[in-house]
């Protein structure tokens, strides 16, 4: 029994790392310069998708029910739906911002370009206002995109696996080693999105919109093929 619930947390592990997952959590934290920060998005994305599998898997297990297929593939489309819209949301937010470049040179004579955007900023250039910090508080957009994750299709198949493990208690224990898995599996993903994004940010700004560029038209492709699949 112990393996069973060891796979549990195994798969949750790998259950974050699914393209749809990916693309979501890289679109909603695109913008983000702090490691920290994008790693916080894929913990709570990881902790609404958790949050709603125990509520189905807790009702399942119990009540000895399952997700109907049907419910199942509408969920799916809009998910579909859903990454469209958060991929093209970065698109715009890309299209609004006010870039600019500058020339600089260091003293070796070494000369490159440097992109940034100051949007909202007053019209007279500030150089010491290329960063700022947000107030921290708890991503609701992104804990709500996980909670959306997870009632998706692949819950009901969580659910069905949950309801086969054995006894009600141990059913619930296998639902929460998913949970967990999925949470720490994000997290690890989300450190390995956010390494180039904060590199790129302090030291080669037209590398970081090109890679937003492609994580909002990537999400927006990837979102069109889950909607009509």
């Amino acid at each position: 029994m112990a393996s069973i619930l060891f796979l549990g947390f195994f798969i949750g592990l790998l259950h974050a790392l699914e393209a749809d997952h990916v693309a979501a959590v890289a679109s909603i934290s695109s913008g983000e310069r702090s490691v920290r920060r994008v790693v916080r998005h894929g913990v709570v994305w990881g902790m609404g998708h958790t949050l709603t599998l125990l509520a189905f898997g807790g009702g399942a297990v119990v009540l000895g029910a399952a997700m109907p297929e049907t419910l199942a593939r509408g969920l799916e489309t809009a998910i579909g739906f859903m990454l469209v819209f958060l991929g093209g949301h970065v698109l715009l937010r890309l299209a609004r911002e006010r870039v600019h470049f500058h020339l600089h040179r260091h003293h070796d004579g070494v000369t490159h370009l440097h992109a940034h955007s100051h949007r909202g900023e007053p019209r007279r250039h500030d150089p010491d206002r290329h960063q700022h910090q947000h107030p921290g508080r708890l991503p609701l957009r992104t804990l709500l995109v996980g909670m959306m994750h997870g009632m998706a299709g692949s819950a009901a198949l969580l659910v069905l696996t949950a309801a086969s493990v054995g006894p009600a208690p141990l059913g619930l224990l296998y639902v929460v080693l998913f949970g967990a898995g999925s949470i720490i599996g994000m997290a690890m993903l989300s450190a390995a999105i956010a390494v180039p994004l904060a590199y790129t940010a302090k030291t080669l700004t037209w590398g970081n919109r090109t890679l937003q560029g492609m994580v909002g038209l990537g999400t927006v492709i990837l979102g069109g093929v889950v909607a009509v699949g």
